[in-house]
């Protein structure tokens, strides 16, 4: 067996996690409001037309944080369509997954679906089809107390409190030619530098979030980033990072060696934020938002033809990625990627929570709600992923792939939440051949004693779950043991684990 050793000590500190990069995202697109977290008339919605099945899946997740309304969605999204008299609010034509929006669900009915799960908003403004002034109306319908216009609207519309929503993201992925008016590097930066100010103006207390680049593989990365904080610096608090992985040559090894790349752009961004902050003579970091993030790849192809041929329906089945076993590994080290950069990523978003590319599932025509394979690394992450996070110092095998050289065997973190005296330590073994002993020197943490070693693991790699079962699901094994404060752990073959320890009176 191979083996691989690891030090974890209380003095090797990163940063306190901040809560939110265990955050998640709904959009308005295909399932994921409107029979997703919506049904009316089910026997499981509340009075509100909410699942309360889902509801209690989300919170499972301890989701702190929620992306809306998109996506894509927002680059043509008309947030008054959104508020008042149901009945009398507009049908559109959704332009970004040429879908029809019927305006049921809008801010305030998602706001009341926030409360339910224990989240706040992450709200995103359109800066597509609009701009600086709608931006603000829509700060102003959220935020002021009361006294204005939009704010009487509000309380007019029946929410006399405001929503004080405190994280705004500027646009979407606007430097895709996907995106509904999408712009050049020095539009948006003046845009958003126009729309920051005028916004801190109404509330000085929100954040802020500056457009990224779409992804990593944008011929304008990381170009797109030094060129449009060079105009907004001053006003915005983060920077947006997205992307997605897929399997599509059906390598296992060199899938699951994606996070690497994650990892260099997550680097790569941080470098350049620190760049723009010299070049300004900055005092503040620019930190990041990590706000789409998952696997995708199963379905897309079916999903354009669908559009392509068959537009203009209301919530089609759009983005329904059936998880694998070895997608769950891949999310499992994204999760440990992210907390590894706990001082700069400080919000972050699983996209999406429910029916789309989401760790929850209902059956179409209100059947049964069901957890993908994907669902418990997240939830592992978000429920005991929570304090300091520690640098593990690692000493592993390595393995090449096919695009990747230098794959390290074991990628691990530890988080130790000193309140209630407890350390996690998260670990995947990437060797999809060969088990590992994994010896942990934990002589820094005194007292420290073994609460339970918990795993993810599976024979198939493309074993999935379904709403008439679940082939893939977490268990407790005894795979670990302290001695003198050395661990010992088995960490099988392509095995997610998460190790839990607190120190005895």
């Amino acid at each position: 067996m191979k083996q691989a050793r690891m030090i974890i000590d209380r003095a090797f500190k990163v940063s306190e996690v901040d809560k939110r990069i265990y955050g998640s995202f709904i959009e308005h697109l295909g399932r994921a409001v409107y029979d997703g977290i919506y049904q009316p008339g089910n026997p499981l919605s509340d009075e509100d037309g909410f699942r309360t099945d889902v509801l209690n899946m989300v919170k499972e997740l301890n989701v702190p944080i929620v992306r809306y309304p998109g996506g894509n969605f927002v680059s043509n999204f008309f947030w008054e369509d959104s508020v008042g008299p149901v009945e009398e609010r507009p049908v559109r034509l959704e332009l970004a997954w040429r879908s029809l929006e019927q305006n049921k669900i809008g801010l305030n009915e998602f706001s009341k679906w926030l409360k339910k799960a224990d989240a706040d908003m992450m709200m995103a403004v359109n800066l597509g089809t609009r701009g600086v002034a709608d931006a603000c109306n829509l700060l102003e319908y959220c935020n002021h107390p009361g006294g204005t216009k939009y704010s009487d609207l509000r309380i007019k519309h029946g929410v006399k409190d405001p929503h004080n929503v405190k994280v705004w993201c500027l646009g979407n992925e606007m430097d895709g030619d996907w995106q509904i008016g999408h712009k050049t590097m020095h539009e948006y930066g003046r845009l958003s530098q126009e729309t920051a100010k005028a916004m801190k103006l109404i509330d000085p207390t929100i954040e802020l979030v500056s457009c990224g680049s779409s992804n990593l593989d944008m011929p304008t990365f990381p170009e797109w980033e030094a060129t449009t904080l060079g105009y907004n610096y001053d006003y915005v608090d983060y920077v947006s990072l997205h992307q997605y992985y897929g399997n599509l040559n059906n390598d296992t090894a060199d899938f699951l060696a994606l996070s690497d790349d994650m990892d260099k752009f997550i680097r790569s961004v941080i470098a350049t934020c620190d760049f723009v902050r010299a070049k300004k003579r900055g005092k503040k970091d620019i930190n990041l938002s990590f706000d789409e993030w998952n696997v995708w790849f199963h379905t897309r192809e079916a999903d354009d033809e669908f559009m392509e041929k068959d537009p203009w329906h209301i919530a089609p089945p759009l983005l329904e990625d059936q998880y694998s076993f070895e997608d769950a590994l891949l999310v499992g080290l994204m999760l440990i990627t992210l907390m590894k950069h706990a001082d700069r990523v400080k919000m972050a978003c699983l996209a999406q929570l429910v029916n789309v590319i989401a760790p929850i599932m209902t059956e179409k025509d209100g059947g049964k709600a069901w957890k993908q394979t994907i669902f418990y690394p997240f939830m592992h992450a978000s429920r005991y992923g929570r304090g300091m996070v520690l640098q593990p110092v690692i000493e592993t095998p390595v393995h090449d792939t096919k695009e990747h050289e230098n794959v390290t065997d074991l990628s691990s973190v530890a988080v130790w939440n000193q309140a209630d005296e407890e350390l996690t330590v998260f670990a995947v073994n990437r060797n999809i051949d060969e088990d590992m002993e994994l010896v942990t020197d934990l002589r820094s943490m005194e007292g420290y004693q073994l609460i339970e070693h918990i795993v993810l693991e599976n024979n198939d790699m493309k074993a999935c779950n379904s709403a008439s079962g679940e082939a893939v699901i977490p268990i407790t094994v005894s795979r670990s043991k302290v001695d003198g404060g050395i661990m010992t752990s088995v960490l099988n073959k392509a095995s997610w684990n998460v190790i839990r320890l607190k120190k005895q009176k």
